[in-house]
């Protein structure tokens, strides 16, 4: 059974810094590919920063430069460091994970987490 636990969120202000962290347990975590998503109230749920097996990543453009993903795979951990936030940025943000070591699309997540509240105001 897989089971990711998020935590690491709460309140910032403008462009400050947080960092969000995703403990992964049974799941072949070395092996797959993960990602960070974010859902708005009132909006979809976005894939924001996905890494792969090799090291690889990818970023949506509302957050590219300013989030960074990796993971520690000695502690089973998957992280995003957030800094620049800006208001935008205030959402649910999710683990999950493929059953797979590439990236195919933001549609193809099988394993999900139950979110960590990110809210950025001043």
């Amino acid at each position: 059974q897989v089971h990711l636990v998020e935590s690491g969120g709460g309140s910032a202000q403008p462009g400050g810094s947080l960092r969000l962290s995703c403990a992964a347990s049974g799941y072949t975590y070395t092996r797959g590919c993960m990602a960070w998503f974010r859902q708005a109230p009132g909006k979809e749920r976005e894939g924001i920063a996905a890494i792969e097996r090799n090291g690889g990543t990818r970023y949506a453009d509302s957050v590219k430069g300013r989030f960074t993903i990796s993971r520690d795979n000695g502690e089973n951990t998957l992280l995003l460091q957030m800094n620049s936030l800006k208001p935008e940025d205030t959402a649910m943000y999710y683990c999950a994970a493929r059953r797979d070591y590439w990236f195919t699309a933001w549609s193809d997540f099988h394993y999900w987490g139950q979110g960590t509240q990110v809210t950025v105001s001043s």
